[in-house]
């Protein structure tokens, strides 16, 4: 697949670029500038994002970095099985926890809850750290939710970071989780409040709290663009039965031309 002229392989992050020195330098380049590829698409286009990983990964697989990277695009675009295996092997090299969370999710994502929640009580979840709890435990309410369980994905959602008021890079997403359990559950009231909440702490419009907050207090939003083309036709059909001035001019002239 082409690579902009703009992707030189070094925007990629140090502790990265470090783990490539292992490779020939010209195999190195190559390889850092399919990671730049994906980490520039995965948010906008997944699908491309994951072919460049394909690449990475065919060049590179023995690099913790490349299996994690090839782990994410698979996780963007729905393949957990996939997902799930690059991180089970990114995490046999390099020995940390950090992707225990995502592992977990995966276990979800192909339909297996039980197993995300045997994953949310392991010892592993001890030693992530304060993010990756938090992480942890909104996979494990999302687990609860997946087996019907409702009010356990509440409980499981209620801890001492939900109740804080300081604003944390999770703060925004655990508050909307939460929000939106208790609207399946009913509480559309608690729901509401919640939802305020999130909208808050979400300062870079990571989630949809906004829209789901208008959505419970009836606020209907209309799309300009289709208001506009609404104004257009109104303007171009007349009302049946109507005749366009321009026409009975046309009419009128008609006329008097026949009587001269």
């Amino acid at each position: 697949m082409p690579i902009p002229e703009d992707v030189t392989g070094e925007e990629i992050d140090k502790d990265v670029r470090q783990e490539l020195q292992s490779l020939p330098k010209t195999l190195a380049e190559d390889v850092a500038k399919n990671l730049v590829m994906v980490a520039r698409l995965i948010d906008e286009d997944p699908e491309r994002a994951y072919a460049y990983s394909r690449i990475a990964l065919r060049l590179a697989s023995r690099v913790a970095a490349v299996r994690e990277a090839a782990g994410f695009a698979a996780y963007a675009t729905q393949k957990y099985g996939e997902a799930l295996a690059e991180f089970r092997a990114a995490r046999r090299m390099t020995g940390t926890v950090e992707l225990w969370p995502l592992m977990a999710d995966c276990e979800r994502g192909l339909g297996r809850p039980e197993k995300a929640l045997d994953m949310a009580g392991a010892p592993e979840v001890q030693k992530l750290d304060k993010a990756g709890q938090v992480e942890m435990r909104l996979v494990a309410a999302g687990a609860r939710r997946d087996m019907g369980q409702l009010d356990a994905a509440i409980v499981t959602l209620q801890s001492s970071e939900l109740a804080s008021n300081s604003v944390q890079p999770w703060t925004a997403r655990l508050r909307y989780a939460y929000a939106d359990a208790l609207l399946a559950a009913g509480r559309e009231g608690e729901a509401r409040e919640w939802f305020a909440k999130a909208v808050e702490a979400d300062r870079d419009g990571s989630t949809d709290a906004s829209d789901r907050l208008a959505e419970l207090d009836g606020v209907e939003f209309m799309d300009a663009l289709v208001e506009d083309e609404d104004e257009d036709e109104d303007e171009v059909a007349p009302v049946d039965g109507a005749v366009d001035s321009r026409d009975e001019q046309d009419a009128q002239d008609t006329r008097d031309d026949d009587k001269d």
